[in-house]
């Protein structure tokens, strides 16, 4: 995809825009998730029906929003609940995201579903994705039960996506039931869902899967592995300053700073915000700034994605950086290494 087409178009990649199908939400059904996690609640209706589609539906809003290329991901809580049958139910994701891929050349890219809570199968259920699907990384949900990512059971995955050059998305999940009595509890039925999922509760339980990564040492022990938060950083990056006041008792290689600039992509997920984004880039870099428009929880009509590229207030390289050449330039070496 050239930087900008022989007519002019600047061709639009979405990185975070999410997929569901029948058998997960069957699975969810059958693990209690409908009743245990709220979330799966904001997948009813048309959202459902858009989740559901990877066909001629799907197009048409992408055209609509301006929209070029999906990077396609399930949506959470994905199979971080699931454990005896995620494995066959997480290849089976993967696939059909490979026939979307081949029924649409050049609309929708895949990052992997994996079976976290097998992490050995999910290693190596990543190789599978990049190395024979031409998948381009992968999508992780936050904790997987009580354990979070910076477990050690995990880093069969993280290793398995440093070496395979394949960034990994850290989506937000609705925090556990004792932070939510706790935090998100005691307002009203709609307002405790809210606050404890898009409202509040997901982005700090995502930013804290984040921070926990890192100070874990993580990237000390996988230099070139990247990670990708949505929403801006998921809270990180307004209170950056503060987390790297942890670098004299956190023992790592480097200050906390540098891991945020050479470590850490950021993305929209459709909020589409001029300060947000001048913000991100004063801190992590205008390299390191992702499009993603978070469909189709946050799809406008109004060619909504086209009309914030457009008036964000980058210009020239930053703006097709933005776009779509750091995502390519993230992803040229997927599978490679």
């Amino acid at each position: 995809m050239s930087a900008i087409n022989n007519n002019g178009h600047l061709p639009l990649i979405g990185i975070e825009e999410h997929f569901l199908t029948e058998e997960v939400l069957q699975v969810w059904e059958e693990a209690g998730l409908f009743a245990t996690d709220p979330s799966t609640a904001h997948n009813a209706g048309i959202i459902g029906e858009r989740l559901l589609d990877l066909a001629q539906g799907r197009l048409d809003l992408m055209d609509e929003a301006g929209v070029d290329v999906q990077v396609l991901s399930l949506t959470t809580p994905a199979l971080h609940e699931i454990s005896a049958a995620s494995v066959d139910i997480a290849r089976r994701c993967n696939d059909a995201i490979a026939e979307a891929m081949v029924r649409h050349p050049g609309r929708f890219q895949g990052l992997a579903t994996l079976p976290v809570a097998n992490p050995e199968a999910a290693a190596l259920e990543l190789d599978r994705c990049i190395k024979m699907l031409g998948f381009k990384g992968t999508m992780l949900s936050g904790r997987v039960g009580d354990r979070n990512l910076d477990h050690p059971d995990f880093w069969p995955i993280f290793h398995s996506a440093a070496r395979l050059g394949a960034p990994v998305l850290l989506h937000p999940r609705t925090p556990p039931v004792a932070v939510r009595k706790a935090y998100y509890n005691d307002l009203n039925p709609a307002l405790n869902v809210a606050m404890a999922t898009y409202g509040l509760g997901w982005h700090y339980d995502a930013g804290l899967q984040f921070v926990r990564l890192l100070v874990s040492g993580i990237f000390d022990r996988l230099p070139e592995l990247q990670i990708i938060l949505g929403h801006w950083g998921e809270m990180v990056l307004f209170y950056a300053e503060r987390f790297s006041a942890m670098d004299r008792v956190a023992g790592l290689k480097r200050p906390v700073a540098d891991y945020l600039r050479h470590n850490l992509y950021v993305t929209a997920s459709g909020m589409f915000s001029a300060n947000y984004l001048h913000q991100a880039a004063s801190i992590v870099g205008n390299e390191r700034l992702l499009f993603s428009t978070d469909y189709p929880y946050q799809y406008r009509p109004g060619h909504d994605a086209r009309r914030f590229l457009n008036n964000c207030g980058l210009e020239g390289e930053a703006l097709t950086g933005f776009a779509h050449t750091n995502w390519q330039r993230l992803t040229q070496h997927c599978g490679s290494r």
